[in-house]
């Protein structure tokens, strides 16, 4: 037994080291521009926390003018400290003109100390002023670790260069199984190949464009009141790349759907009996592969499903259930049988 599936065995072998060698080429390409890659992931996540930071200087201006009531007195603030020592600097130029000679210099002196006084308020007026027009929430992406940025690097660099050898690891599972196919099947090997990687990429930019965008700003979002959201680089490339390869893989699943009932392995019937299961399936995969929120899993389960009817549709084009029709014909049978002896 063992010497009839060690041909196959060899043949695997073959395709996974080509695999390999095909993302590792690409990987060497894509670490040369890994700044740029680095810079695309990261962009949902800036854009992210800038449209949080208006969020909040948006709510911080509305409450800006509210008073602070305590023992039903109205508190508000008449003057800024800098006008205080501008008047202070003018009634003191102004003593200083009417007194005699030595009160005269001393009040001199206490205007120009006012003077330096107001110019330092002033300049603490406007830094302050600065600040809260900024507004407070000043969220940062961090690393952690001392080679931080390096292992950074390496992650989106395999992650880039894994989608870029995505049509060649395709072509290599086609040659895999192209053995076992007739010849008008292995024909199927460029709508393969085109058509699983167009999905993945499809995949991958719903993602990067759809779901990214919701799954960061309601995460940030929540609790950034009360915390100054200091993201760790590492986790969010992982987080990132996590996102990113379920989506492409699950974006598959009509193509595969396709060749299994090209092979003869499904049919629309058996699809459709699943389909109850596979909504289970589908919502604990988008629990697992999307943030913590119940808006990122619906957008990641609701194109899941469409895309399992789609498949169902593919299947009944390529390899319609044959029982239904057969079992029609012995329905009319038995009717036409049931109207002789009547």
């Amino acid at each position: 037994m063992f010497d009839d599936i060690r041909p196959h065995l060899v043949e695997l072998r073959k395709r996974l080291g080509l695999s390999v060698l095909s993302v590792f080429i690409a990987f060497i390409i894509a670490f040369t521009f890994h700044n740029a890659i680095l810079t695309w992931i990261t962009a949902p996540l800036n854009n992210a926390l800038t449209e949080v930071g208006r969020i909040i200087e948006t709510q911080d201006k509305a409450t800006w003018s509210m008073k602070t009531e305590e023992n039903n007195v109205s508190m508000t603030v008449q003057s800024k400290p800098s006008d205080v020592a501008q008047k202070l600097q003018d009634r003191l130029s102004e003593a200083s003109k009417i007194a005699d000679t030595k009160l005269s210099l001393i009040l001199e002196e206490a205007a120009k100390a006012a003077k330096d006084l107001s110019l330092s308020l002033k300049l603490l007026d406007e830094n302050l002023s600065n600040i809260t027009s900024h507004n407070e929430f000043e969220g940062k992406i961090t690393t952690h670790q001392v080679g931080g940025a390096f292992f950074v690097a390496l992650k989106v660099s395999f992650f880039a260069g894994l989608l870029g050898a995505m049509p060649f690891i395709l072509y290599q599972l086609w040659l895999f199984i192209a053995p076992g196919l007739y010849n008008n099947e292995k024909k199927m090997v460029i709508p393969f190949v085109a058509g699983g990687s167009i999905m993945f990429f499809i995949g991958v930019i719903f993602a990067y464009y759809v779901v990214t965008p919701f799954g960061f700003q309601f995460l940030i979002t929540f609790g950034s009141f009360l915390y100054t959201p200091f993201i760790n680089i590492e986790d969010y490339v992982g987080f990132f790349t996590k996102i990113m390869l379920g989506f492409g893989v699950a974006f598959e699943l009509p193509v595969f759907a396709y060749f299994l009932a090209l092979l003869g392995l499904v049919t629309d019937r058996t699809l459709k009996d699943f389909f109850k299961y596979a909504v289970v399936i589908i919502f604990v995969l988008a629990a697992l592969l999307t943030p913590p929120d119940i808006l990122t899993q619906l957008l990641m389960a609701a194109p899941l499903i469409i895309l399992y009817g789609v498949s169902i549709l593919i299947v009944r084009a390529v390899n319609p259930d044959k029982s239904e029709p057969e079992e029609d014909d012995e329905e009319d049978d038995d009717e036409e049988n049931k109207a002789d002896k009547s």
